[in-house]
């Protein structure tokens, strides 16, 4: 069977002179029919004309029109200029535009007319996102595109994003999850030999079911939770709290007498980190006393209280011991663990790499597992780069060379970085709904929510990859102590800062004696997992922002404001 053609993914329809318009991804304008009134009309022609897109996966879907409608071309199909009902985001049920949609012989979704909206009629549908209303604005979290407000370069960086990620579907987090299902689908199609009848069976390495979490890994609102108390919710021992880092302190007297701070970002660190991860696919398996095991993944109650961090000499191969002004990689906050704990796979064998004996007391493993991950890590890596490439910034350029691109990203090509951003928010935002929390009223505190049914709802999952990316930094903090003596002054998820006689971050990477980076340590370029220069500030602003009790790896990057929370 060949494939099927399409004309585009998506369009943006505007209205030039009181008519309807198509600006398509490859910049061609094309006349929209003039019996297009209404988004029923609308989407009649979306499927006449041939919008939508191929399957990314063997056993993937195809994608439906998008439409994306400017403020002209929502007011020419008759739909109000803006949401009076700001806190459902939806238009009334009794607006002649949604009756218009039933008229035309489509269905609206559950979410009816919205910032993004879902017309389905049989097994057709097309998605319509009204600009207007917020469909691209901060709360979705579509960065820069929200800027866009030329129709056709609009309709380029959307286009962009459809053919290196996926059709824009609603916000960047929705993407970044709708990407893991259309490269490793959940099910496929096969005949039954004896009757002929199509059935659909699971497909091999991918999350075909929703599965309870273990009860250490469930949400305080999870029906699971139900008999959890305030303080048990609080406590390591009864919840998994595999979180970003989140730590800063005051720099020795040797430490302050540099003249300056630098920070370190590691780039899109939770994307890096999903990479080659072996993840659990089906359900958690109590187990009382386990041996560890690096290769199951799952969550460990395993009391580190006394664990001493060393690490071995680079030369001597010896133990040494870590200062104590260094971060904990097992918390957090960077503290040390005060007793028992529940911690996923990557954390404990980190630990082992330290020295430390690991002895389970429990555990909740997932013996059915796998690198769910990898196809979705490899379409947004590849995005990622491709996009850094149309802004000139390649894996082939030496380090002054990247950071001086780096600092001018923004004055190059606008639709390009916002394409970037929505890149890096996809991947990012695609993880925390792996464990989105409910949204709206329910009858009761502990109730099931909708998100619960999906297949893609795995809070163990999204643990495995913060756990990952937090010990894969400590691991390039370690090595860079190792190899210069210096101790990082704060951390901030992605963004280590350390103090330095010179203002760059060339002066903090660790590197081998004929200079070359040093392998395992942080290392600057424009891959996933590398880094970038976040910003450089002066001790003394350093110094101050944490006398006011904040952690200055937040206000690293240039124009941030120290003196209040971002």
């Amino acid at each position: 069977m060949n494939a099927k053609t399409y004309t585009a993914p998506l369009v943006v329809l505007d209205a030039k002179d009181g008519a309807l318009v198509a600006h398509r991804p490859d910049v061609q304008v094309v006349d929209v029919p003039a019996d297009v009134v209404d988004l029923a009309t609308a989407a009649e022609w979306a499927v006449a004309y041939g919008l939508g897109a191929g399957p990314l996966s063997q056993y993937g879907e195809e994608s439906g029109p998008l439409l994306v409608l400017t403020e002209g071309a929502a007011e020419a199909l008759g739909l109000p200029a803006r949401l009076d009902d700001r806190k459902r985001l939806r238009v009334p049920d009794d607006h002649p535009a949604v009756k218009a949609v039933t008229e035309g012989g489509w269905t609206l979704s559950r979410a009816g007319l919205s910032p993004w909206s879902l017309l389905f009629r049989g097994r057709v549908e097309v998605r319509v996102a009204c600009v207007p209303w917020g469909a691209f604005n901060d709360l979705m979290r579509w960065g820069g595109v929200g800027d866009v407000t030329d129709p056709s370069a609009l309709a380029y960086v959307l286009g962009q994003y459809a053919e290196r990620v996926i059709t824009p579907g609603g916000s960047t987090a929705a993407c970044g999850l709708a990407l893991m299902t259309a490269v490793r689908p959940p099910t496929r199609v096969v005949r039954n030999r004896e009757t002929g009848r199509p059935h659909r069976v699971p497909v091999e390495g991918s999350l075909s079911a929703p599965v309870d979490p273990a009860p250490p890994e469930a949400r305080d609102e999870h029906p699971i939770a139900k008999d959890r108390t305030r303080e048990e919710s609080k406590s390591p021992a009864h919840v998994l709290m595999e979180e970003a880092l989140d730590w800063f302190r005051e720099p020795t007297e040797a430490e302050a007498e540099a003249p300056f701070t630098v920070g370190l970002d590691i780039n899109t660190a939770f994307l890096a980190a999903a990479n080659r991860l072996t993840v659990g696919l089906g359900e958690a398996v109590y187990t009382d006393g386990p041996a560890f095991d690096k290769k199951i993944p799952g969550s460990w109650l395993v009391d580190l209280s006394d664990a001493k961090l060393r690490t071995k000499d680079l030369v001597t191969k010896e133990w040494k011991t870590l200062p104590d002004h260094f971060p904990s990689p097992f918390t957090p906050t960077g503290k040390a663990p005060t007793g028992p704990a529940w911690y996923a796979t990557p954390t404990l064998a980190y630990a082992v790499e330290l020295g430390i004996e690991v002895r389970p007391l429990a555990a909740w493993l997932r013996p059915e597992a796998g690198g769910y991950l990898d196809l979705w890590h490899n379409r947004l890596r590849d995005a990622y780069m491709d996009t850094l490439a149309d802004l000139g910034i390649t894996a082939e350029m030496d380090e002054a060379a990247f950071l001086a691109s780096m600092a001018t990203i923004r004055e190059r090509d606008p639709e390009a970085v916002a394409l970037l951003e929505a890149i890096k928010f996809t991947a990012k935002g695609g993880l925390g709904k792996m464990r989105e929390k409910p949204q709206g009223k329910r009858e009761s505190r502990n109730a099931p929510w909708p998100a619960l049914k999906r297949p893609t709802w795995r809070p163990d999952i999204r643990a495995a990859v913060i756990s990952a990316a937090r010990v894969g930094a400590h691991r390039k903090m370690v090595k860079t102590w190792a190899a210069t003596g210096l101790v990082p002054l704060a951390v901030l998820s992605d963004c280590v800062v350390y103090p330095s006689a010179y203002p760059t971050a060339r002066a903090v990477v660790p590197r081998k004696p004929d200079g070359t980076p040093l392998p395992g340590g942080f290392r600057l370029g424009p891959n996933p997992g590398f880094c970038k220069e976040e910003g450089v500030r002066p001790m003394e602003f350093y110094r101050e922002t944490v006398a006011k009790g904040a952690n200055p790896g937040r206000f690293m990057k240039p124009g941030r404001d120290a003196g209040r929370e971002e």
